[in-house]
């Protein structure tokens, strides 16, 4: 699995591509993240999740992002830390695309388990995450912001198995 700045053909019939994020993607997913969350993410902390180095992948249409995938790896264990999809392009393959190619690079980075979180009310990631693999590890209260008060998470993990590659 190819993680440098090459560009990789995801899994979708329409040629649609998954590449590494770059600065330059950062006003395109910002307005992204604002289209599709009540509670959008700033653009400091994608600025800082490049700047660290989080492995961050764009999905790119026609030449538009419609998506992309931010993920950490410490010591035998990765992260999904944020997984979005223009709400335009929903229910087309796209979450499951950069599930998968996320998925196959924690393995190439040797996790053996792959975490993350999502919203309990977010029933369409829960099928997904579902479907993928995950099972439910637990609950993190009051772990999002929400209209009224806090919402809980769901936390996931996925066993991922080294003996693929």
């Amino acid at each position: 699995m190819a993680c440098k700045k090459e560009q990789i053909e995801a899994s979708l019939s329409d040629k649609s591509v998954i590449r590494p994020m770059e600065q330059y993607d950062v006003p395109a997913v910002l307005a992204l993240e604002q289209r599709a969350y009540e509670f959008p993410w700033t653009e400091g902390i994608f600025n800082d999740c490049l700047r660290v180095g989080y492995h961050s992948f764009v999905i790119e249409r026609d030449s538009r992002v419609v998506g992309y995938v931010l993920m950490n790896t410490v010591v035998g264990e990765a992260h999904i830390l944020n997984l979005c999809v223009d709400p335009d392009c929903h229910r087309q393959g796209i979450a499951r695309a950069l599930l998968n190619y996320i998925t196959d690079l924690a393995v190439v980075f040797k996790s053996v388990s792959l975490f993350l979180e999502v919203r309990e009310s977010n029933a369409a990631a829960l099928a997904l995450y579902r479907t993928s693999g995950f099972d439910e590890i637990g609950i993190r209260r009051n772990y999002y912001p929400a209209p009224v008060g806090r919402e809980d998470a769901i936390m996931l993990v996925k066993q991922l198995d080294l003996e693929r590659m």
